[in-house]
């Protein structure tokens, strides 16, 4: 309790250095959001979605969760999507994981208590899938790291089978799905050459 003042402190400086230096910068972001992309990455906190692309509040509509994982059935994720899409109108759907995914290393350790473990089960599942590829990696660095990719790859996969997408796409909407990892050593993004492109743009 003692450290949350700090946080309004910071919040309140934050807030005199975007007037300082835009001073309708609060004015015009109150009217409208126009943001171009939809992020879905990871919760870790190491991994701020607007900071590592160079994007503005506003420019960037985000949904977070542990490793990155879009489920079908998740209605937090899809209520997303759907108000990205539909409302917002954006052009392109950005799936970023990261290397030293917590979320993934536990899929490759014993099984976690529940909640966590029900979440992880699409990320065990893509290792039994590809287990003669990660199993022939290095060592378990590299495992690890080849599983962070793999994980994308799926989550852009389920993404361009929703139904969201493919009505999307079926009335001609200009939308493209992306797979993206971030390095958290150097701080770059990689793309992962896994995008799904709006059919008949590829």
């Amino acid at each position: 309790m003692r450290h949350l003042p700090q946080l309004f402190a910071n919040n309140r400086a934050w807030a005199a250095r975007k007037i300082s230096q835009t001073p309708d910068f609060f004015t015009s972001l109150c009217a409208i959001q126009e943001p171009q992309y939809l992020w879905i990455g990871c919760a870790d906190s190491r991994v701020p979605a607007n900071e590592i692309v160079g994007l503005a509040p506003g420019e960037l509509f985000v949904h977070r969760n542990v490793a990155n994982v879009v489920q079908p059935d998740d209605i937090n994720c899809l209520s997303v999507l759907q108000y990205a899409v539909e409302i917002l109108d954006i052009t392109d759907v950005i799936v970023c994981g990261h290397y030293g995914c917590g979320g993934v290393q536990a899929a490759l350790d014993a099984p976690a208590a529940d909640p966590l473990e029900r979440w992880i089960s699409p990320i065990r599942k893509i290792r039994r899938n590809h287990a003669r590829e990660i199993e022939a990696c290095a060592d378990s660095a590299a495992r690890w790291r080849r599983l962070c990719e793999l994980n994308v790859a799926t989550q852009v996969e389920v993404l361009s089978r929703l139904p969201l997408l493919t009505k999307a796409w079926a009335a001609g909407r200009a939308l493209n799905v992306h797979g993206w990892i971030y390095d958290l050593h150097d701080g770059l993004l990689s793309d992962l050459g896994v995008s799904v492109p709006q059919p008949g743009k590829e």
